[in-house]
This record gives structure tokens, sequence and C-alpha cells, in this order.
């Protein structure tokens, strides 16, 4: 029989907003659910309450009034699924005197990392999510929040591998899995009710194809660690996941096929891609030729097969591909742009860059308006090319990264 993915049914990147300042969703078994950029939930305990992740630092007071709504009641513990400001930012407004801050050992030094990029990293994701997060910010300030700063929040209480914690008469499992989206990648497990808390153990949309390294910038995330956090959730058997993103994923059944599905894909397109560098292929002929067997049915709306190829490879064997010489100095091909356009001529190239585009190459039509470009920025037939070129790749793209990029493209091209 046919799987059917779980990803033909669940929202995509495109549909991650921040807190809106409605009420908590109540999820049954004392648990409450605040959305926004990445997902705030309560837990309801005898003498306060326990909250995983707190949302960006203007969503912390939306979320904080959500849960007071239900109970108002002092924030006993918070535990930080990750390190990532949508997850931690609104610590602040959600802390108590006394808060036990709670996260996996490898925060500290995973935040310091961040911290010495921030500026590279915000710069190199705001194509993607400006846009919404002004928007947030203005609405958030609507609604009395105002604009508040990104906490910074030095946790009180670190394990390694395993924590176990009763709190207020919860009684709750830490796991590390590094294999999520940063190094101190968390799980959170209540046994009595076999619901976890994944964070973006397995990137932002369940069900999908993980990004091991962002277009933002980030370090490599390792294949085979992701592979074995995803075998601890396994054993497991969860029968409920609780995830940054969107509404709960229920059932044991589904859970472990989705979850064995992602594994195996990473596992399939790992050992392609070992395989490949043995036989000596080159990283641009397998990003071609590895594609998901359809048996699989994972979604590309966030990661894609082909970009984790190249991940894969650079995080074994690093910058150097033995395609040139040139690899090994600091002159980009683009210098010698000029050269090349003043041979060939500026019309020639636009021309066989047409040529190109109208052949279904998009992508071979933008390397030869990047050297048109390269050489002179303003050529406004090189522009329009380019423009229609990207249009072409993002009418074929359901990949939320590659379609902000695509989009933020031709908005310069075409001087938006």
């Amino acid at each position: 029989m046919t799987r059917s993915g779980i990803h033909r049914e669940r929202p995509g990147a495109e549909s991650i907003a921040p807190s809106s300042g409605g009420p908590a969703v109540d999820l049954g078994d004392g648990i409450w659910m605040s959305p926004g950029l990445s997902n705030s939930y309560m837990l309801g305990a005898d003498d306060g309450r326990i909250v995983v992740n707190t949302g960006m630092g203007f969503e912390g007071p939306l979320h904080r009034r959500a849960y007071d709504a239900v109970r108002a009641a002092p924030t006993r513990a918070i535990i930080f699924t990750q390190g990532h400001y949508d997850h931690v930012g609104g610590a602040e407004s959600l802390r108590d005197e006394g808060t036990e801050l709670i996260a996996q050992a490898n925060f500290t030094s995973w935040r310091a990392d961040n911290e010495r990029l921030e500026a590279f990293r915000s710069r190199n994701a705001a194509f993607a999510w400006i846009r919404a997060i002004l928007a947030a910010m203005e609405h958030a300030g609507s609604l009395g929040a105002g604009a508040i700063a990104q906490a910074r929040p030095a946790p009180t209480t670190t394990f390694d591998d395993r924590l176990e914690l009763s709190l207020g008469g919860r009684e709750l499992v830490l796991l590390s899995t590094p294999g999520g989206e940063t190094t101190d990648s968390l799980v959170i497990w209540l046994p009595e009710t076999r619901t976890a808390f994944t964070g973006n153990l397995f990137g932002a949309l369940f069900g999908h194809v993980p990004n091991l390294v962002t277009m933002r910038g980030d370090r490599y995330r390792d294949a085979l660690t992701y592979i074995e956090s995803l075998n601890l959730l396994l054993e497991l058997a969860p029968a409920r996941l609780l995830t940054g993103h969107f509404d709960p994923v229920e059932g044991a059944d589904r859970i472990a096929e989705e979850t064995t599905a992602m594994r195996d894909a990473m596992q399939w397109v790992h050992d392609r891609t070992v395989e490949g560098m043995n036989s000596g292929v080159d990283v641009h002929t397998l990003m071609r030729e590895i594609r998901l067997p359809e048996h699989f049915d994972v979604g590309e709306g966030y990661g894609k097969a082909s970009w984790n190829v190249r991940a894969i490879w650079e995080n074994y064997a690093g910058w150097f591909h033995h395609r040139s010489t040139t690899e090994l100095y600091d002159l980009p091909p683009t210098a010698v742009a000029p050269d090349l356009v003043a041979l060939a001529g500026a019309d020639a190239l636009v021309d066989a860059a047409r040529v190109r585009l109208d052949a279904g190459e998009p992508v071979a039509a933008l390397h030869l308006t990047d050297i048109i470009l390269a050489a002179d920025p303003g050529d406004l037939d090189a522009r329009a090319v380019a423009a229609n070129a990207s249009r072409s790749l993002l009418d074929a793209s359901s990949n939320f990264w590659e379609r902000a990029w695509l989009t933020r493209s031709i908005d310069l091209l075409e001087g938006k």
C-alpha cells in the first residue's frame, strides 16, 4: 500500500506566524499551547506552572497573558528545547522570582557561538522573516506588549544526557537530542501520558526533510547524529508529539511511521552521498542525481535532499572539492566576468541566457546573467532574463527558503 506522508496534511512554513495574542489552546492532560513563531506550552503543576519555550522577546508578554488567563500562578520552571531566540527570547516576561531555567548542557556554548555571529545570521535570515516579524512587533505593540528585547537567559540547571524531574506533581524526563536544529536540543518526555515535546528536533516542519545547514548560515548539522536522535524518540514510542510549530501529532502508529520515514530517508541520502564520494563522483553530480525514492514520501518544504547532499559532503570533507586550482585562492570567478563580457559581448551572452531559459534550463541562464551582472549590475536586459529565470524556479518550488530567496532576488532585479 502506498504511504501518504503527513506533510501533505499539515501547514507549510509560510503559515508560521507570530503570536496573535489569542487565548491559550487547551490540549488536555493539563497542557496548554500558545502558538507563535515557535509554540510555547504550559503544564499545570500543583504549586505553579511549568513553561516549555517562551517565544520571541515581543511574544513573551502575549504568552504570559494567555497563560495567566488560564491560571494566574507563578512559573516554577522554564524548559528550553533549544537556544534559538524564537524558543528563549520571551523568557524574561514569563519567569518569576525563583523560576528554574532548565536547558541541555550545550546551551551556553551554543548560545555563545550564535551570539558571536548574531549580526551575520540575522542579516542572512532577514530575507525570509523580517516582514513577518516587523508586522508582528507592530501588532504586539497595539496589544500593549511593546517592543521587548530578546532575552539572553542563563540556565540555572543543565544536564548532559538525561535528567529526571519531579515538579509540582509532574514527572518529566529530559533527553539530549543533539541531532536537532542545535547541539543543545532536548526532548521532554511525559511517561504517564506518552507525550513528547520535541521542539524543532525534526526541523521546523514535522514530516519534511530537515536542513542540515540553513541558508542563514549555521554550523553543519550531522546526518548520523540526527538519525540517532530520531532513534531515541522511536524507542520512547510516543502517542503524542508537541512540536515547535502547529498542532500536536497524534497516534503512536502514525508517529512511528512518519519518524521512521524521516530517519530512513536521511540514512538513504547519507549512504548514497558517501558511496558517490568514494566512487569519485563530484558533488554537483550527486546533488542532481540523488533523489528521494517516492516510497519515503517525506516533504521538502523546508529542507531539500539535494542541499543535504552538499551538507553531508562538506561536513565530511570540507570546502575543497578538487575541481579547480582556483579553489585554493582568494580570487572569485566573478573577477574575470569583465573579460568574458568584453570577449563575447553582453548582447551575445544575454541571447545565450534566453536560449537556455527557453530550453527549460533556468539555472544555466542564471549562470550566464551572473557573468553579465558581475561586469555591469545595471544591464537591464540581463536583469530581465535573470528575473524571468528566477520566476521560473519560483513557480516550480514548494520550499520555503528557496521561495523566499527567489522572491527577494526577483524584487532586487526588478528594482522593487
